[in-house]
């Protein structure tokens, strides 16, 4: 979620409801202090709910100092990042380059939880190219005194591809004796509330499917009230849009925030049946106002049942889980 998951997206999404946590996009951190343009870019509460700072490292004494100055920042949670798969990452040994260092582990975990008072917890893979050792390494986060653990159910080599494996889910909540929350291929509002039912978590953490549906939390919640979920249609998506441009421009006005846009833009044309063309159409668009016209004229004629945002699976993403045991 690098470069998505902004202060100006974390705000849009935190006052639409729905949400009670939202996640920063990692900060990294080095043999280098933590410094004070870094807190100030990321540690920005939204304006309902609470922030989780996530931070990726492995130098014992700067993480064990970074979960201390982000404490003092402000933060309500402390989290690392033990599940990144980016190549750079794993050259540097963090993300999920951890998951095949234990003793290292342990000793940051440990380090950082010494350093805040405030929740402390640990997002893991289930495993760098192997998920049979992920209860060792949920075990390794747990007797480090983590409060709770994030678990997104595929190898590091697999990236994103194939389905998540709830199974890993499922185990993790039975062996564990700290919250365990579920994480992957939660595409429709519908699959957060079977992940629970199936595999006992705590909670759901979710990514790119909030994306591809900027509605999808506000489903959740109806659905757990027993309510009917929205489902949105065309102009509530160029409505969303322009919100989001807006922000966009409000925080990087010298800035490329034309990119970040297309960047969401990718995400929310997945919800369209159109073999790409939509995605491929608005990366093309060289301004501001090019890509909202551009977004307007398509989507203004588009009915809810005819875009792929519905709370329950439909049929442009994978939805689902591996048998649960």
């Amino acid at each position: 979620m690098e470069g998505v998951t902004h202060p100006a997206l974390r705000e849009l999404m935190a006052a639409r409801g729905g949400i009670g946590v939202v996640c920063t996009e990692f900060v990294r951190i080095t043999s280098n202090p933590l410094g004070a343009g870094t807190v100030k870019k990321h540690v920005v509460r939204p304006s309902q709910g609470a922030l989780s700072v996530q931070v990726m490292g492995n130098d014992i004494a700067q993480m064990a100092d970074a979960a201390r100055i982000v404490s003092e920042a402000g933060a309500d949670i402390v989290d690392i990042n033990l599940g990144c798969p980016a190549p750079r990452a794993v050259r540097k040994g963090v993300g999920s380059a951890m998951l095949k260092d234990l003793k290292l582990l342990g000793a940051v975990l440990k380090a950082m939880r010494a350093a805040t008072e405030l929740p402390f917890s640990a997002k893991i893979r289930a495993g760098f190219d192997d998920a049979s050792h992920v209860l060792d390494v949920a075990q390794v986060v747990e007797d480090a005194g983590a409060d709770f653990i994030a678990v997104h159910p595929r190898r590091r080599i697999d990236f994103y591809q194939g389905v998540a494996d709830w199974r890993i889910i499922d185990r993790l909540t039975q062996e564990l004796s700290i919250p365990v929350i579920g994480n992957g291929d939660i595409w429709y509002a519908r699959d957060a509330l079977r992940m629970q039912e199936e595999t006992g978590c705590a909670g759901v953490m979710l990514g790119r499917p909030a994306l591809r549906n900027p509605w999808i939390f506000l489903q959740i919640a109806a659905l757990r009230a027993g309510e009917e979920p929205c489902w949105p249609g065309g102009a509530d998506v160029i409505a969303h849009i322009h919100e989001l441009a807006d922000c966009l421009f409000a925080e990087f006005p010298n800035k490329n925030y034309l990119g970040m846009l297309k960047e969401q833009m990718r995400y929310i044309g997945r919800a369209v049946d159109d073999g790409g063309a939509f995605i491929k159409a608005v990366c093309r668009q060289e301004t501001k106002e090019g890509l909202l016209g551009y977004c307007d004229e398509f989507f203004a004629p588009l009915s809810a049942s005819q875009l792929d945002l519905g709370a329950e699976s439909g049929e442009l993403e994978r939805s689902g889980s591996a048998l649960v045991a």
